[in-house]
């Protein structure tokens, strides 16, 4: 049996950046992400966000992909959402996400990070951290 450890950051945002995971349901649906991931097998060991997106932190198995783990987090939280009718309007993830490799030495500070969504979401907005990613990771848009 192959032992792997790929850890992978994934941020996302909801359709258009709408504030719509508010803090009466936020948490309901950070609960809901994880349980979720859980029965589909994916390790996912911190999910939080702010009110127009959401963090994860999760290890890769040898059988995931990235971009199956986020069609199957990210598809039936939407599903979920809307079925529970949580929020008035349907929820819809943007298309885009980020996901960038994390070294087993920068786990706690991620975790960290991840936890503190709701603090440090009070000094900056999404789209500054959204353009701090773009820079620091050196992301591009291709086609």
């Amino acid at each position: 049996m192959p032992y792997t450890r790929v850890w992978i950051h994934f941020v996302w945002s909801t359709k258009n950046r709408k504030p719509v995971l508010v803090d009466s349901i936020r948490q309901k649906v950070f609960q809901h992400i994880k349980s979720n991931a859980a029965e589909k097998g994916i390790y996912l060991d911190s999910v939080n966000g702010y009110i127009e997106h959401v963090h994860c932190l999760v290890s890769l198995g040898t059988e995931q992909t990235i971009a199956k783990v986020m069609q199957l987090i990210k598809g039936e939280s939407a599903f979920w959402v809307n079925k529970q009718n949580l929020i008035k309007d349907k929820l819809e993830w943007q298309d885009e996400y980020f996901a960038v490799s994390v070294s087993e030495s920068n786990i706690e500070a991620v975790r960290n990070y991840i936890w503190n969504q709701e603090e440090h979401h009070k000094k900056k907005t999404y789209t500054e951290e959204y353009n701090e990613f773009i820079s620091k990771y050196k992301f591009q848009k291709f086609g």
